[in-house]
């Protein structure tokens, strides 16, 4: 009769076994972190990308314009620089970047209106006519404020406008042949205390991404795919 001998693996073989699986899981380990760097760097990437825009409008090139701001009364008790502010940011803007834009001084406009009280009852193409230019950029600024409504502890900055365009020696002067409307937020997250900004770091920040997205439509310019604000 024959006599059945179970043998048991030797121990070289167990440490090869056992390595091999070592090897195994640390090679699957790290194909996934392989995986998850290269979904971050995929993400960043994206997250960087830049687009060319065109402009929404660009009758402004080789033709005279003037930019004039528009706030109501509150507005412009609790901001008096704003308007002056935003009519100088954006007509050095047109002036730098469209071709062949002639730009009537911002101080020459400013101080029209201030001589011509009452300039808003006028129609946009006797306006442009006083002022001597082409183009009228028209800038309603319908809401400007630092602070949310009723909350003077926080800082929520708004500015919300009207942005349009007459062509006095179209067909229509009086009548806006381009029109958009911009909203601008600034911090870009809620919460943001008094004890964490001053309110002229608000104000800075507000006006100067308002200033930069207002001007952006009447140039070809380059702007974030993801942006932070």
């Amino acid at each position: 009769m024959k006599t059945l001998i179970r043998t048991q693996p030797s121990s070289s073989l167990v440490v090869r076994v056992f390595l091999g699986s070592l090897v195994a899981s640390a090679i699957a380990a790290q194909s996934g972190c392989v995986a998850a760097a290269v979904s971050a760097i995929g993400q960043q990437i994206e997250r960087g990308k830049k687009l060319d825009v065109p402009a929404a409008y660009d009758g402004l090139e080789n033709h005279t314009s003037a930019v004039i701001v528009n706030a109501d009364y509150a507005t412009l008790v609790e901001h008096p620089d704003v308007v002056g502010n935003v009519t100088a940011n954006v007509a050095v803007r047109i002036r730098r970047e469209v071709k062949g834009a002639s730009v009537l001084p911002p101080g020459e406009v400013l101080d029209w209106q201030y001589r011509t009280p009452q300039w808003r009852a006028m129609p946009y193409g006797e306006i442009a006519k006083e002022l001597g230019v082409e183009r009228l950029v028209f800038i309603d600024l319908y809401e400007y404020r630092l602070n949310p409504v009723g909350n003077s502890y926080l800082w929520d900055g708004v500015a919300g406008a009207n942005i349009g365009v007459i062509e006095a020696d179209g067909l229509a002067p009086d009548e806006f042949v381009f029109t958009t409307n911009l909203v601008q937020r600034f911090p870009d997250k809620d919460g943001v205390g008094k004890e964490s900004a001053r309110r002229e770091d608000i104000q800075r920040g507000l006006i100067t991404l308002f200033v930069q997205h207002a001007s952006w439509i009447f140039y070809r310019h380059i702007e974030d795919k993801y942006p932070q604000t």
